[in-house]
């Protein structure tokens, strides 16, 4: 899912710290938000915006294109599955530790409507020059600047990092999406890496993936019949097997999910793996100099 200027956004859990310290940074970068959802003070006014006693009241009242969830594990299911009955286009599920039983109704209930979902487990998605959405320092000139390289990433903090390189190296991005790192989400390496693909404000794509799952082995079969250069990193090289390291998805049983098995069949389908972040805007100009001849 990409942000699109303009495009209204709904913050379920608006009244709470993070999620008033997020609409605050949302708003200043340039997000249109309509409103927020907090059932115990609907009909009041937070950071100047409506409170909703629940998304299909504010789609009803104050319609919007994306939700996005500052919600609690416990309360995540029914916030997710009141925003896909309001029939919201985009959901992004920040919250992490959503109980499995919980993610299967709600991937379920999105299955069966329009609404595309980012996360769970999710930093957001940012489009710079046009706003963001969740916890991604979209706000921050020094990090994000609006350019033609689309990032998608499972971690929030390594996406921010090889945003950061990029941008040092003047290399701008069209689009960032953070997919998150559980091991059931909604939006795959590969869905991603497509819809950057589709997207004309996009010239080359850098895919961040890690140890475990099998996501980027998919992506790396899309990837090979790309026309757009794709540069990739994968966290997790020095891991012992067997090991859970940060997301719940990053797990490597014998040589499934491996870093090798990952950076091999991603070289065989024509994309150029990086060793380190800070080797990803040589690598890219490389490849777009090269696809330019």
């Amino acid at each position: 899912m990409i942000y699109r200027k303009g495009q209204r956004v709904l913050v379920q859990g608006i009244t709470g710290k993070q999620g008033s310290f997020w609409t605050g940074k949302m708003a200043e970068c340039g997000t249109v938000i309509v409103g927020g959802v907090n059932p115990k003070r609907a009909g009041e006014t937070h950071l100047g915006l409506p409170v909703f006693a629940s998304a299909q009241e504010a789609m009803a009242r104050a319609p919007f294109d994306i939700a996005v969830m500052f919600v609690p594990p416990a309360g995540a299911r029914d916030a997710a599955l009141d925003a896909i009955a309001a029939r919201a286009a985009g959901l992004v599920i920040l919250t992490e530790h959503i109980p499995a039983q919980d993610v299967l109704a709600i991937r379920e209930a999105a299955a069966a409507s329009a609404t595309r979902i980012v996360g769970p487990n999710t930093a957001g998605i940012v489009t710079p020059g046009a706003g963001f959405v969740g916890i991604m320092p979209g706000h921050n000139p020094n990090i994000f600047q609006p350019g033609r390289i689309g990032v998608l990433s499972r971690s929030g903090s390594l996406g921010t990092l090889i945003c950061l390189n990029l941008t040092r190296a003047g290399l701008g991005q069209s689009a960032f999406i953070g997919i998150g790192g559980d091991p059931m989400i909604g939006t795959t390496t590969r869905e991603a890496l497509a819809e950057l693909d589709a997207d004309s404000a996009t010239e080359a794509v850098v895919l961040v993936g890690e140890i475990g799952g099998g996501m980027e082995e998919a992506a790396a079969d899309y990837a090979a019949r790309m026309s757009k250069p794709v540069v990739a990193f994968i966290a997790g090289r020095v891991s012992p097997p067997g090991k859970k390291m940060g997301h719940a998805g990053a797990i490597v049983t014998g040589h499934a999910g491996s870093y090798a098995g990952k950076r091999a069949t991603l070289e065989a389908s024509g994309v150029s793996v990086a060793d380190t972040p800070s080797q990803i805007p040589a690598l890219l100009r490389s490849r777009l100099s090269t696809s330019c001849r």
